[in-house]
């Protein structure tokens, strides 16, 4: 359960007393800020596509009573975590958060949590990224009463600045997607200290240490996808897993413009993550049928070069990429401009050969003062081996670049923010996120046996309603583990893996039966929560699409040709709520 990643902590294990408990010491407050953006970082990966969030609590007489962080998509906001672990000490409380709330299901349970709980000061981080909920937590607190003390605005000194840079880093992914178009990417090699990733061979194992090599397994873990180029699959054949012991599992994505790969590799196999294989169009069609075959899904490009192909991965929702790509491809990524960090591991071996590849390619430069300087770079000694990492990019500045919806109707009170025809969902980043079968709303749908059972989302009751009434007990067992799991992003990843592998244990009539499944569920969930009902009834009027780029069913695809059936119920059920309204007022009138 979600709990488990709340934190009681009692006076005897973690206190801090100031010189006056009464006073909110400037270091106190950021230190429980650094506090709160360490502990979001603790589910770094699982998250995506929300940002990371920790909450601490700590009383007036300087004492942490409550820690949370959000652990998934789909489950508890950190603030309410926090406030659940310190009960009734959060009266009077100040509660320290790395980023400002930001909830885009149509409701306000953070900033409720905190207030109901009777916090009276808030400390925040940064405000949120995105423009359509940036200030409304803040606003909102402050209409309560409390105290909010804004780092950068309300709090300003280089030790502030200190702070605010690491709220700024536990969500750097986030940030850059507010302000770009392009996934946050890394780019990791390994070389000898001569300069040289492989031997003239061609032969690359191992040039780092086993140390090293579990770093970068949890870069991997970190990301949301890991990005190789053709080379490398014809080369080393790697498997490019997490190896972290389960959870968080990033796709895999291969660029070839040649299409010119072995039938046999490592990344066809997709009994434990999908792999994407993006091409130039037109290239080997009888390969990409082949690759089809193995459930590889392929996509193609009229000219193939990384700006387009990360713009198209931050449309399908990706908020971080790991390249471990070679050296033409990383030149080709790094020209483009779509490389922010760079991870480099030195290993203390000398290979030598003038034809022996180097981990990045040619960019054309020809002095050294065209040499690209790397920003805030760190050395970390990792067994035998130097890791040095740093930045190609600066860290984007939000605070002058995304108005609030205040200020742009202060600017232009024509200017109608939102407002549409068609209204486009997905994730968090959506205005209207709650439409979404992943949004965390717990509801109460019956059994086999009519017995109601609550469901912690829709995902959730759709992904097991794949396996019952199955006589089997492996079927039983997948429900209750997808009845159990942590999050929806996991029931999902748990009922397709299933199906993938163990295609006998679906019922044999789901294909008839999805689309009810989900029509009743999306019903209950809308029925249950005013909030949510009143959002869909707004919305009378506009088209709503389901703006996955990769969901052919339930989505309407990257170029509109989905089928969007999840908007199509939202709408049958919008239709069907407004005419039972429409009835019922009739009734009213002819009573009277």
């Amino acid at each position: 359960m979600a709990l488990s990643f709340a934190v009681v902590a009692s006076s005897s294990s973690i206190m801090c007393k100031a010189i006056n408990a009464n006073n909110h010491s400037h270091l106190q407050d950021l230190s429980y800020i650094k506090r709160a953006a360490l502990i979001s970082d603790k589910s770094a990966g699982f998250t995506s596509p929300h940002p990371n969030f920790g909450c601490v609590i700590v009383t007036p007489s300087v004492e942490v009573v409550g820690e949370g962080y959000l652990y998934a998509q789909g489950t508890k906001p950190a603030e309410v975590l926090a406030v659940e672990a310190a009960g009734e000490r959060c009266r009077g409380a100040t509660a320290y958060v790395n980023m400002e709330p930001g909830d885009c299901h149509g409701d306000d349970t953070a900033v409720s949590a905190l207030v109901q709980a009777g916090i009276t000061r808030a400390v925040i981080g940064m405000r949120h990224p995105l423009q359509h909920l940036r200030g409304n937590a803040i606003r909102a607190l402050r209409s309560q009463g409390l105290q909010v003390d804004v780092l950068g605005e309300d709090m300003q000194s280089k030790l502030v600045e200190e702070a605010r840079k690491a709220c700024l880093l536990v969500n750097l992914p986030f940030v850059h997607r507010a302000a770009s178009r392009v996934p946050f990417s890394v780019l990791k090699y390994a070389m000898t200290l001569d300069g040289k990733i492989a031997a003239s061979s061609g032969h690359a194992a191992w040039i780092s240490s086993k140390l090293s090599r579990n770093r970068v397994f949890e870069l991997r873990g970190r990301s949301d996808a890991i990005i190789v180029g053709g080379n490398t699959v014809r080369r080393d054949n790697p498997r490019l897993t997490a190896r972290h012991g389960g959870g968080h599992m990033p796709i895999r994505i291969v660029l070839s413009q040649s299409l010119d790969l072995p039938e046999e590799a490592n990344l066809w196999d997709l009994s434990d993550v999908s792999t994407v294989v993006v091409t130039q169009r037109g290239a080997r069609r009888s390969f990409q049928r082949y690759l089809a075959s193995k459930g590889v899904e392929v996509v193609e490009f009229d000219i193939l070069n990384p700006r387009d192909v990360m713009e198209y991965f931050h449309d399908r929702g990706y908020l971080s990429i790991l390249w471990e790509c070679g050296g033409t491809l990383a030149a080709s990524a790094i020209s483009s401009g779509v490389i922010h960090k760079v991870f480099a591991f030195v290993a203390p071996k000398i290979i030598g050969g003038k034809n022996a590849p180097s981990p990045v390619g040619e960019l054309g430069m020809v002095e050294m003062s065209q040499a690209l300087d790397l920003i805030d770079v760190c050395f970390e000694q990792i067994g035998p081996d130097m890791l040095i990492s740093g930045f190609l990019q600066p860290i984007p500045d939000l605070t002058p670049t995304i108005p609030s919806e205040d200020e742009t109707f202060a600017i232009d009170p024509t200017v109608a923010p939102f407002e549409t025809s068609i209204i486009f969902f997905y994730k968090t980043w959506d205005l209207y996120g709650a439409f979404s079968n992943f949004s965390p709303h717990p509801i109460q749908m019956p059994d086999e046996d009519g017995n109601y059972v609550t469901w912690f989302s829709v995902e959730h009751y759709y992904q097991a309603n794949k396996f019952i009434g199955v006589s089997n007990p492996l079927a039983q067992d997948c429900i209750d583990k997808i009845k159990s799991a942590k999050s929806p992003e996991e029931a999902a990843r748990m009922g397709r893996l299933t199906q993938r592998r163990q295609p006998h244990l679906v019922r044999s009539d789901w294909e008839s039966v999805k689309i009810d499944v989900m029509y009743r569920a999306l019903k209950c969930k809308f029925s249950i929560y005013p909030h949510l009902n009143s959002m869909l009834l707004s919305t009378a009027g506009s088209v709503l699409v389901e703006a996955s780029p990769h969901d052919l069913f339930w989505g309407g695809r990257r170029d509109g040709e989905g089928l969007n059936y999840l908007g199509r119920l939202l709408m049958k059920l919008r239709s069907e709520f407004l005419g039972e309204s429409s009835a019922a007022s009739e009734n009213t009138c002819i009573a009277l």
